[in-house]
């Protein structure tokens, strides 16, 4: 495929030949607004993905496959699967056809990576859309939906008795530890980082905010973390406090947050538990409460550009970050020996392709 390719180097204008993998990029440094090509990116990677399709991956069945399928038209090439706070019995039928679906991607289907277990070790007084489950976490009970499917992120309160252990255990066990849905002090998140925290879920929203004598669990985020979800449909966080965080969080990366309702059309959908209502654009409980949302990658991608980044800092935000983040050094990034993980855009950032691991979708 030909165009402006944006390598771990910068821009290239030139060709970029694959198969399942990146063989070879030829071509030559350029910026481009100096032709009128198309954009050739690394595919998105999406950490917090609920669903879409009108899909819930706490249905379990054939719903993770239905949620890559529709989140891959969107040029996302692999996301985690993320679970809602909910009974074991839920959770473990979650994790099932997660686990099934992680080890057999279907055609046309994005990679799905692994799991983001969001509750239920999460603070009740901060539950957002969460269902009313919130528990204390243990780690036989981790242990144990690791057999199902592969945990690849958990997000935790850490203000919660006994989780600081927990965190340090799971880090050590190569998990990565968000901090989130929490009611925990700048203090907490102090600690938590200290004991192997690597980021935060959906940065602003479900904790603690900025306050100049009592910074919070957001001005734990601001001042110590290297890495932290955030979540740019601009109804979760103004595009101000999107900008602060890039200023203040190196590796700052970007999720969907997706439900059930992303690319459809509105009307009431299911989220774990909970009854959600898609309108004007996002996602809520009957109470008005934000329940995710309906964003998918690209608009992330187009969001961030619009607020005022660069696009290949877009890119990183929608896709390297969050590669390097889970250790996933062949993907979010266009080099030989990578994944064939690609996205080609046309000059107003819309998709045109989308190819997963060589396969065009």
């Amino acid at each position: 495929m030909k165009g402006n390719i944006l390598t771990p180097n910068g821009w290239v204008h030139g060709e970029l030949h694959a198969g399942a993998t990146i063989d070879a990029i030829d071509g030559v440094p350029a910026d481009p607004q100096d032709n009128g090509d198309d954009y050739i990116l690394p595919g998105f990677i999406d950490v917090h993905v609920h669903g879409g399709a009108g899909r819930d991956m706490m249905e379990g069945g054939d719903a993770p496959h239905v949620i890559a399928a529709l989140h891959a038209k969107h040029g996302t090439t692999s996301l985690l699967a993320t679970t809602m706070t909910a009974p074991p019995e839920d959770i473990e039928r979650a994790l099932v056809a997660i686990g099934a679906a992680c080890k057999e991607r279907g055609k046309g289907e994005a990679r799905i990576l692994g799991v983001h277990l969001e509750g239920p070790y999460i603070n009740s007084s901060k539950l957002g859309a969460q269902p009313p489950f919130a528990k204390e976490a243990s780690l036989a009970e981790v242990e144990a939906y690791g057999r199902q499917a592969p945990m690849r992120l958990i997000t935790v309160a850490p203000e919660i008795h006994g989780h600081l252990e927990l965190v340090r255990l799971l880090a050590d066990a190569g998990i990565r530890v968000q901090i989130g849905h929490t009611s925990g002090s700048y203090e907490d998140g102090v600690a938590a980082l200290e004991h192997g925290a690597a980021g935060f879920t959906h940065l602003f929203n479900a904790m603690p905010g900025l306050h100049h004598r009592e910074p919070g669990m957001v001005g734990a985020a601001l001042a110590h973390a290297q890495y932290a979800e955030i979540i740019p449909d601009l109804l979760h966080v103004h595009p101000g406090a999107i900008k602060v965080a890039l200023r203040s969080i190196p590796h700052l990366f970007c999720v969907t947050d997706s439900t059930a309702a992303a690319g459809m059309p509105d009307g009431e959908y299911m989220l774990g538990r909970q009854v959600v209502h898609k309108c004007m654009g996002g996602v809520r409980l009957a109470d008005g409460t934000l329940a995710g949302s309906t964003l998918t990658m690209d608009g992330a991608l187009r969001n961030l550009v619009q607020i005022g980044l660069p696009l290949a800092e877009a890119s990183r935000r929608v896709s390297t970050n969050a590669a390097d983040y889970l250790g996933e050094t062949r993907r979010g990034r266009l080099a030989p020996g990578c994944h064939a993980d690609i996205v080609v855009l046309d000059r107003d950032l819309h998709i045109k392709a989308v190819y997963i691991e060589g396969e065009q979708v």
